[in-house]
Formats: structure tokens, sequence, C-alpha cells
């Protein structure tokens, strides 16, 4: 697939030390599938790390992170037909992203959805990564599926090292 007019993006997989992953709920976006994974745009000149801590920090409020992992090939996912948006008036025919997995090092507090001028975000939440492909729009729910299966063993690592702390205790 010619991805030439699908514009450069990053996601975030942000994972609590417990395992589970984070998912805010778009705001003024009817639900019931209307919760995703932070994720935006690339400033000109910026890199693609540099940029998913940016929109991290903008549509979360997090900034105590470690990166674990992250994509090497783009996903790319094209809106669907009479889709309208401030991307489509640009021509954008979808989007395609590089996808980072980060530990959240941080405590909820630290999470704030209107840490920037423009809330992404109404609510969020913790969940199983499992759930975020059922909870993200349709036309997303391949490049879930993607980014579940390149990061579901981060999660799993994560609950394991949660067991074996509380067997410890």
């Amino acid at each position: 697939m010619d991805l030439s007019d699908f514009r450069p993006n990053v996601g975030i997989v942000l994972i609590h030390r417990d395992g589970r992953v984070w998912l805010g709920r778009r705001a003024d976006t009817p639900g019931p599938t209307n919760w995703q994974f932070p994720q935006g745009g690339i400033d000109q000149g910026e890199s693609l790390y540099d940029a998913a801590l940016r929109e991290l920090r903008e549509e979360t409020g997090v900034t105590s992170v470690k990166l674990l992992g992250q994509t090497r090939e783009w996903s790319a996912y094209a809106f669907p037909p009479g889709h309208r948006s401030a991307k489509t008036a640009k021509g954008w025919k979808g989007q395609k992203q590089i996808w980072f997995a980060m530990a959240f090092l941080g405590e909820d507090r630290e999470i704030n959805l209107a840490a920037y001028r423009e809330v992404e975000f109404d609510a969020w939440r913790w969940a199983d990564i499992e759930s975020a492909v059922d909870g993200v729009v349709h036309f997303k729910r391949r490049t879930y599926r993607e980014v579940v299966a390149a990061f579901w063993s981060f999660t799993r690592h994560s609950r394991g090292n949660e067991d074996r702390r509380s067997n410890d205790a």
C-alpha cells in the first residue's frame, strides 16, 4: 500500500507496573468505541521518540516513563469513506504510525488530561491490553491487533514481576 498520503504519526502504549495498559476515552466522541491509546502527529524536525514523549505528555500529563520497545515498520489505517476531520480536510487518506511501548514509572496522580490546551481525552482507565481492540473505533482495529501482538509480552512480563513481588511479601 502506498502510504505517501497517510499522515505520519506515533502511538504510545503506556504499561502500568501490574501489566495493564492506559486507555483514554476520546472527548466529544460517542461511545462505545471511543477508547484508545495516546497518539499524535510528528512535528517538523522532531524524532519519532521525541514526538511520542511529547504526545504522551500533552495528552496524559505523564512524563515518568521508560522506553521498553518500538515497532520497526509503519502500521497504517485508512479513514473510512465519509469520515470528516481536520486530517481529511488536509488531504490525508489515513495515518501511518510507529508505536512505542513505555513503562509507567509514576503514580496515577501524575495523570492530567488537561495538561495541554487541546484536551484529547475526558476519562481514562487501566485495562488488559487485549481489551484495547474492542474499545477502539472499527477502522483502527487492525492496527490495534498488530500493536497488541507486538507489545503483549511487555504486559505479561510486568504481570510476572508483579506476581513474584506479591508472592515474596
